[in-house]
């Protein structure tokens, strides 16, 4: 069974996300390490941003202002996304 993509304003985890979905970042959860946060940060994710959903196994991978980022299941599922 497919995940449902979410509603405008309903939030979900990013690794609940189908792939090929566009979604916004919605918000970082407080289990992110401080430092991966910046990291994040640093390849351009940040709340309201436009990311892509490529693929989410074996990592999920999404495609961030023309850029791939793979992301480890354990930081992904800390990540809340929500559609258009």
């Amino acid at each position: 069974m497919t995940p449902a993509l979410p509603r405008p304003h309903e939030r979900i985890r990013l690794t609940g996300t189908p792939v090929g979905r566009m979604v916004h970042i919605a918000e970082f959860g407080d289990d992110i390490d401080p430092l991966q946060r910046e990291q994040l940060h640093a390849y351009g994710l940040s709340t309201r941003h436009a990311v892509r959903v490529l693929q989410q196994q074996p990592m999920t991978v999404i495609l961030c202002d023309h850029v791939e980022i793979a992301l480890e299941h354990s930081v992904a599922r800390h990540i809340w996304v929500e559609a258009g």
